[in-house]
């Protein structure tokens, strides 16, 4: 019996010894851990600085642990529609490029957030197929121009086409019946499933989101950013100025603050991305539909919180994401956590940041 606690206590010892020395690894452990930063939020389906989901500072603007593809619809932006324009501030990203005439339409992404009203919804463009692309997402849409319905076969876009029981018309709004278009996201989820498109994200977002307040000031380049004027054409003016106190910018169209038909209230933006591209006129198109030169590179501005920083863009093709550098460092732009209105100009329109 004497041996046989002789011999527990000495592997009681060895126990005590062993835990001791896990218990040190894991407080080494956590003092490596604690000293990470942890409000970079990488853009992939798994962080590349090494955390789990859960470990990660969350984010708002999205939903890191979501395999949901987003929505990208088509957003009607004639002068007459505007007024009518609908849940646009629960995107969490839009596109603003130029159609034919001088105008402009949106692509609004939409992802893991219910929306009761999306629209107006308009007609495809082809070269908004490229965005829709480099997002994975379905694209929802009212219409096509010859060349995009070409493109959503060829490229094989999850098309939600309009005139199907995925939308319904306004017929209340006193304007012509081709601006009173919309959807919902449970009606564009009710699409997904109707017609056995994939579910799952591939190749993660856009954009790589910081969780805490970036310092865009300490960027050599970094000028002031309160007001910024971007213009499309002559008829197609934006202004956005910046709300200090909520740190995002509120926008508005043409000299008018631009608001939700439903909410009334005025739409705003944590982040404003701008560059400019080349677009011609497509030669025998009897409605003089655009080209668009976006495929190449070219430099433009990051702007948020009150600073605008210049940045560079690069597209390599239709499908790929386009990437954003700092100009400065070389190094991959991260933006701070809000929604981002990214705004294609033409090339040598008007651009004003002050």
């Amino acid at each position: 019996m004497k041996k046989f606690w002789n011999k527990l206590n000495k592997r009681g010892k060895i126990a005590l010894v062993m835990g001791s020395i896990l218990l040190i690894g894991a407080i080494s452990l956590g003092v490596v851990f604690l000293g990470k930063d942890k409000s970079l939020i990488n853009n992939e389906e798994s962080p590349e600085n090494g955390y789990t989901p859960e470990e990660v500072k969350e984010i708002q603007i999205v939903d890191l642990k979501s395999k949901s593809r987003p929505f990208a619809v088509m957003i009607n932006n004639i002068n007459v529609a505007r007024t009518y324009q609908s849940g646009l501030q629960e995107a969490y990203i839009i596109y603003e490029m130029i159609v034919e005439g001088g105008i402009t339409r949106y692509l609004a992404l939409f992802r893991d957030v219910n929306v009761e009203r999306i629209g107006t919804v308009r007609s495809a463009r082809h070269y908004y197929l490229d965005y829709v692309l480099e997002n994975d997402a379905y694209y929802a849409h009212w219409g096509w121009s010859p060349q995009a319905q070409s493109d959503i076969k060829t490229l094989g876009i999850n098309n939600i086409m309009g005139g199907t029981k995925f939308f319904w018309k306004d017929n209340t709004l006193p304007v012509a019946t081709e601006h009173t278009a919309y959807t919902s996201t449970e009606r564009l989820n009710e699409a997904v499933d109707y017609y056995g498109y994939r579910k799952e994200l591939q190749g993660g977002l856009l954009l790589t989101y910081s969780a805490d307040s970036l310092d865009l000031g300490s960027d050599e380049l970094a000028v002031e950013a309160t007001s910024v004027d971007i213009d499309f054409s002559n008829a197609y003016r934006n202004h956005y100025d910046y709300d200090t106190e909520n740190k995002v910018y509120k926008r508005s169209v043409n000299g008018v603050a631009h608001t939700d038909y439903v909410t009334k209230e005025q739409y705003t933006f944590k982040n404003i991305i701008v560059y400019q591209v080349a677009n011609s006129t497509i030669t025998g198109d009897e409605k003089n539909r655009q080209n668009f030169d976006n495929i190449g590179s070219g430099e433009g501005y990051y702007i948020s919180e009150g600073i605008a920083i210049p940045i560079t863009w690069e597209k390599e093709s239709r499908s790929s994401k386009t990437k954003y550098k700092v100009k400065s460092t070389g190094e991959d732009l991260v933006v701070n956590d809000g929604n981002t209105f990214v705004e294609i100009q033409p090339k040598n329109q008007t651009l004003n940041i002050s």
